[in-house]
């Protein structure tokens, strides 16, 4: 016969049991959102004529932790009228100076502009058409990257405070990707077909130079989006094509060296990603209707975000500094 201590026991054991499984369910969900490593990143996602960043580790789904926010309607009594048409749908968007401001570009409406974070003031812009991809170089400079189109397939400079004042130009067909690597004083373009390194020439002067220093061709050429892992490492993708599925690979400077990242997952119309080689945590997007996507993609650990309705481009990572 079981007596009363017997029972008692047991109910212990239930309840006890019963703790573990949700200290184990509770576990999953957390690792379902985001790895603690990876904590210390927003997420800057821009399309159409707006951009928003993100708190990566409280947004889920669709519940999103939008932390700024910016539309160009907010920039109408700053910009010159024609502006309202050439930033009108955007393609990139970056974090640049320690995060105190932000630069985005659009190449269907051609057009380059730098906003101070903290007021949303605009600081430069200008009309560059195809405007894919763009940096900020020392001493006030930003570089553009001027995809196909007669007056583009090349890199271009100007100075802040000169707006619309090309200072150098470079032709580069197909040009896409724009990088300032800061640790090897270098500036990087990703072409159609090549990635080209340039170094800086008369950097203080009014008449600035890139000069080119390598080149290396593109696997499968399409090269689309270029985002630094590292000071010695890109991570390059290929647009797909009629005859190819577009790809990503992981390209080491030093060796010149381009090869296929994993996982397999990331082939088709990616159209940029991010990577952190310490945790192995991916944020990318992937066209899903024409060239546009709702989501946000992350994997270690998986995760999707979705803005409905929002014909989104790139995301980029931004460490937070607050």
């Amino acid at each position: 016969m079981v007596n009363c201590i017997d029972i008692s026991k047991m109910k212990n054991i239930f309840i006890g049991l019963l703790l573990l499984v949700n200290q184990i369910l509770l576990a999953q969900t957390r690792a379902d959102t985001l790895l603690p490593e990876n904590d210390g990143y927003y997420l800057i996602t821009c399309g159409q004529d707006q951009l928003y960043i993100l708190d990566a580790q409280t947004s889920n789904g669709q519940e999103l932790n939008i932390v700024w926010r910016w539309k160009l309607a907010d920039a109408a009594s700053q910009l010159p009228t024609a502006y309202m048409n050439y930033m009108k749908t955007l393609d990139d968007c970056k974090s640049v100076d320690d995060n105190t401001k932000l630069l985005m570009t659009s190449s269907t409406g051609g057009g380059v502009l730098l906003l101070e974070r903290s007021t949303k003031k605009c600081l430069f812009y200008a009309h560059a058409p195809q405007a894919h991809s763009a940096d900020l170089l020392p001493n006030g400079k930003i570089v553009v990257a001027l995809s196909t189109t007669e007056q583009g397939n090349s890199i271009e400079v100007y100075d802040i405070n000169k707006p619309e004042e090309v200072l150098f130009r470079d032709e580069l067909h197909g040009a896409h990707g724009a990088v300032w690597m800061a640790a090897r004083n270098r500036f990087y373009a990703l072409g159609s077909s090549v990635l080209r390194e340039y170094s800086l020439k008369n950097w203080g002067s009014n008449t600035p130079e890139l000069i080119l220093e390598k080149e290396w061709s593109v696997p499968l050429g399409n090269g689309h989006d270029l985002s630094a892992v590292n000071s010695n490492t890109f991570l390059v993708s290929s647009n797909s094509s009629a005859s190819f599925a577009g790809k990503v690979y992981l390209f080491e400077i030093d060796t010149g060296k381009f090869t296929l990242f994993e996982p397999e997952i990331l082939s088709g119309d990616i159209k940029s990603v991010n990577y952190i080689q310490e945790t192995g945590w991916l944020v990318y997007t992937q066209a899903e209707e024409n060239y546009w996507t709702e989501n946000i993609y992350m994997i270690n650990p998986t995760k999707k975000l979705t803005i409905p309705g929002y014909r989104m481009y790139k995301v980029r990572l931004m460490k937070k500094t607050e």
